[in-house]
């Protein structure tokens, strides 16, 4: 039977891993990601969990080694974090252009120099190019139905793609709510065990993390660009059965809050939704017409869905967890380009807030709305601001 439990973002994680039932579990600690490692290695060894759990040496021996399982036909995860991730980068592009469907957690940490253990999106958002699907939750809830999800994603036959969940480092990964556990025989029957027609076989062989020449090389990466463009119906399709299944669905690549009517929008990743969603609210009530999309995906980017959603307003404000240095936010840059292709003329403002693990607060929210309805009137505004500098920087 389904139950409730009072839970952190990291245990979610963990009790969504073991709903999916993986064969292998590869595991190399790192704040804020251990929990989840932790919780994984206690159901293994009391029993809830039938997994070989592998202790590694290292992040990048950890991803390695779901490869190799992978290869084999197992169903595979792990997790890291910040400079975690950067050590196993190399691994990250032999897992999807071997066409592995490993799930992998990240709990997402600023990256070094100066050293700090909390949390913004520089770490993954530095790997988009890396062919892997990339997701970005909100809550605990989320967190779990997502790992699910994703392992029904990475193995479909269209699709056979690494995925990379994001969660809020200590925002979400260490924050306690009340989260839904699904029941197992239930989760079972929506998620078949992992089947590939690609795994090593004595009797039938075939070659695999191969050499590729000038004359080839562009058609297998077309083929990943292929698979990875293929997945935003897979990710429709399986949210939609999600949702039947189980009575929680996420709206697939994006989740539009009060934007039909909206003028303005902000559009946030992660944890930062829900209190975008509370000062929208707020400014509701005072006459302001204002929305809030959360983009879950940013691999595959939703192109046609951000256009659905906020291709009429009049201004839109990306808060980015991020900074390209020298250039403007990274999810702003995806999301201009994908308004670029409307043909409406929006105001386009990029805030960087919250590096390092800094508080977005919701004052720091109205700001970033009063900033873009004097952009949409037409006084001078910054088009890439740092918010909430305690610094003059205008010299």
């Amino acid at each position: 039977m389904k139950q409730q439990k009072f839970i952190s973002g990291n245990e979610a994680v963990a009790e969504g891993v073991r709903l999916a039932s993986p064969h292998v579990i590869a595991a190399y600690p790192i704040t804020p990601q251990t929990v989840v490692v932790e919780r994984l290695a206690e159901m293994v060894e009391d029993g809830s969990l039938k997994a070989e759990f592998m202790h590694v040496e290292s992040e990048h021996s950890a991803l390695s080694a779901c490869m190799g399982a992978s290869a084999l036909g197992a169903r595979t995860f792990t997790a890291t974090s910040s400079q975690g991730l950067l050590y196993l980068v190399e691994c990250l592009h032999y897992a999807s252009g071997g066409r592995f469907p490993i799930v992998m957690m990240n709990a997402n940490r600023s990256l070094a120099l100066p050293w700090s253990i909390y949390g913004d999106h520089r770490d993954s958002l530095s790997q988009l190019d890396s062919g892997w699907i990339q997701i970005y939750v909100e809550d605990a809830q989320e967190s779990l139905d997502m790992v699910l999800q994703s392992f029904a994603i990475a193995e479909h036959p269209d699709v056979l793609t690494p995925v990379m969940i994001n969660l809020d480092g200590f925002v979400l990964t260490h924050t306690y709510e009340l989260v839904e556990i699904p029941d197992k025989e239930a989760v079972s029957g929506w998620l078949p065990p992992f089947k590939t027609n690609y795994a090593m076989d004595f009797v039938h062989p075939k070659n695999m993390g191969f050499s590729s020449q000038p004359s080839d090389n562009t058609e297998f990466k077309y083929q990943q660009h292929r698979a990875v463009l293929d997945s935003i119906s897979v990710i429709e399709e399986v949210d939609a059965s999600f949702g039947t299944a189980f009575g929680r669905s996420y709206g697939g690549l994006v989740e539009a809050y009060r934007c039909t009517d909206a003028d303005l929008v902000v559009v946030s990743l992660g944890s930062t939704t829900g209190t975008c969603r509370t000062v929208v609210d707020d400014l509701r009530t005072t006459g302001w017409k204002v929305g809030v999309l959360k983009i879950r995906f940013m691999r595959p980017f939703p192109v046609e869905a951000v256009l659905n959603a906020i291709g009429h307003v009049k201004g839109v404000a990306v808060i980015d967890r991020d900074i390209s240095f020298g250039y403007e936010g990274t999810v702003f840059t995806n999301v201009n380009s994908a308004l670029s292709r409307g043909q409406h003329n929006i105001v386009k403002l990029n805030f960087i807030a919250g590096l390092g693990g800094r508080d977005i607060s919701k004052s720091t929210i109205r700001t970033i709305f009063t900033k873009l309805q004097q952009g949409v009137e037409g006084e001078p505004v910054k088009t890439v601001e740092f918010i909430d500098l305690t610094v003059d920087t205008d010299e």
